[in-house]
């Protein structure tokens, strides 16, 4: 994962050219929105375990089989490893959101993140709902980015 900087010059140098007026006001742009950012990535993080808990007490209420036997966070085990995972794709999601990239949440969270619960029989379709609740919480663009890769 690179820096806006860091791509703007490599562009520009695999380019043989200097870095142009285009790519400064570019940089600009990122650099004044650099604090929207910010605050984004800290309600996030301060709120982080009420968005994961939320997500996943929302999806457990719409389908009351999840927490009945065999259900999908029916044990323990299963619902902490419900939250681990609510609580991995929403740091991946405030990465993105700080470098304003979404790189890292794909390339670290996402690759092959479908595969690897359709192997261990996790019903996508109660992840993608989870996260479309994580969503109303902030930047809905880096979790649509999850919805679509694992539904």
């Amino acid at each position: 994962m690179l820096d806006a900087f860091s791509k703007t010059v490599i562009a520009a140098d695999a380019g043989g050219s200097f870095v142009g007026a285009d790519d400064l006001a570019s940089l600009k742009t990122f650099i004044s929105d650099g604090n929207k950012r910010l605050d984004a990535v800290n309600n996030i993080a301060s709120n982080a375990n009420c968005i994961i808990t939320d997500a996943v007490a929302g999806i457990c209420c719409e389908s009351e089989g999840l927490t009945q036997p065999g259900g999908g966070v029916y044990t323990n085990r299963k619902m902490a490893a419900c939250l681990r995972d609510g609580e991995i794709i929403l740091r991946y999601v405030t990465y993105a959101l700080l470098t304003g990239d979404p790189s890292v949440l794909k390339d670290r969270c996402l690759n092959g993140l479908k595969e690897t619960y359709s192997a261990l029989g996790v019903p996508t379709s109660n992840t993608a709902r989870a996260v479309a609740i994580m969503k109303a919480a902030e930047c809905a663009s880096y979790f649509d980015e999850v919805i679509a890769t694992i539904s």
